[in-house]
């Protein structure tokens, strides 16, 4: 099956829902947030309601799902796209697909100007048109400030386009905030989605850690908090009447940037790829919450489009990518050293002691 682009010629948005079951039984557990736990809320007509998967939470899962980890790369059919790869010495290594900031990662914008860090800085700043600024050794530099750094003057906010196109076209699909660079270069999610549950009702239960040596470790002074004795515990799951994963992809947004037909394409295939790949391999949201696709995934908008399966997904995605590079809109895979720039104690006093000490200035002035 073919990738119908003439059908999504006038469409503003694509809109996308799969319905989802447990894999086995009834019960699930739902993402949880910090000092709320599990987001409930009721609609008008009474029905109970549960966000099983938020949209930050699922626009990180379409990402894994494009990663090889064995390989700790792009899975094969996807070589060749963009991205940049961070060599963190003795810390590892990571990248700006797996970052949670993407090109706004602080270990691209923060840290020593390594000789790899000063290019790949210099060059991204070139293509979005802003002077390029000098990282001080151990320092921030004036362009990585903390969000409050303004770029003077009348920006081409295309030139940010193709820019980030180029150096991670991921970052395009995804959404990206370069708040390090200039606290006005925005480009919002083109590609979101959320899986929600509708008629939820609670499901407790409970259960015990059981320690066969020191049921009772007061008796030597221990205590639960170390790791000793039984201790019970309760557990929280839900039910629900049914379980939706949607999906919406802004056409209108991604044919306003102006890419050329290539690259519009490549980003709709890549999306459509990216939501069939997490529904294929990527439900397994949390260790109690397994999900499997009931039927198939269905358009509601446009009307009369259907989308291809992944494996002619992933041929298009890579015949476009060719496309692309042939055009050079690619930068390829950039590879970056990052240093922290923080110095020991003793490392700090000798270089202090080295730098030329300002005379002090006269009070009387």
């Amino acid at each position: 099956m073919t990738l119908d682009f003439q059908k999504l010629a006038d469409a503003p948005r694509l809109l996308l829902e799969a319905r989802l079951k447990p894999l086995q039984g009834e019960r699930f557990q739902p993402t949880g947030f910090a000092d709320l736990g599990p987001a409930r809320y009721a609609l008008a007509d009474g029905t109970e309601m549960l966000l099983v998967e938020s949209a930050q939470s699922v626009a990180n899962r379409m990402e894994a799902a494009c990663w090889d980890e064995a390989t700790d790369d792009l899975i094969a059919g996807l070589t060749g796209l963009p991205y940049v790869r961070i060599d963190c010495g003795d810390l590892g290594r990571t990248n700006t697909i797996r970052e949670s900031h993407r090109l706004n990662s602080a270990y691209l914008w923060q840290g020593t100007d390594t000789d790899s860090a000063s290019k790949f800085r210099k060059a991204f700043l070139e293509d979005l048109g802003i002077p390029a600024v000098r990282m001080k050794k151990g320092k921030e530099a004036a362009g990585a400030s903390k969000g409050d750094h303004q770029v003077p003057g009348v920006l081409d906010f295309r030139r940010l386009h193709r820019a980030v196109f180029k150096w991670d076209a991921n970052s395009v699909l995804h959404g990206l905030f370069l708040e390090k660079v200039a606290g006005r270069l925005r480009m919002a999610r083109a590609l979101s989605g959320f899986v929600e549950a509708a008629g939820a009702e609670i499901a407790e239960s409970g259960g015990a850690k059981v320690d066969h040596v020191l049921p009772s470790p007061k008796v030597l002074g221990l205590s639960a908090d170390e790791g000793f004795g039984n201790v019970p515990f309760h557990r929280t799951e839900f039910t629900a009447r049914t379980v939706t994963a949607y999906f919406n992809l802004d056409l209108a947004l991604l044919r306003g940037y102006g890419f050329p037909e290539s690259a519009y394409r490549l980003l709709v295939a890549l999306a459509l790829f990216k939501v069939r790949r997490f529904l294929s391999t990527g439900l397994r949201l949390r260790t109690a919450c397994d999900f499997d696709v009931l039927g198939d995934l269905t358009v509601t908008r446009p009307e009369g489009f259907t989308v291809p399966d992944e494996r002619s997904l992933l041929d298009e995605c890579r015949r476009l990518i060719t496309a692309c590079q042939a055009q050079q809109l690619f930068a390829g895979v950039t590879e970056v050293k990052w240093e922290s720039g923080k110095r020991s104690g003793k490392r700090a006093a000798a270089d202090d002691a080295a730098e030329p000490q300002e005379e002090p200035e006269d009070e009387d002035k």
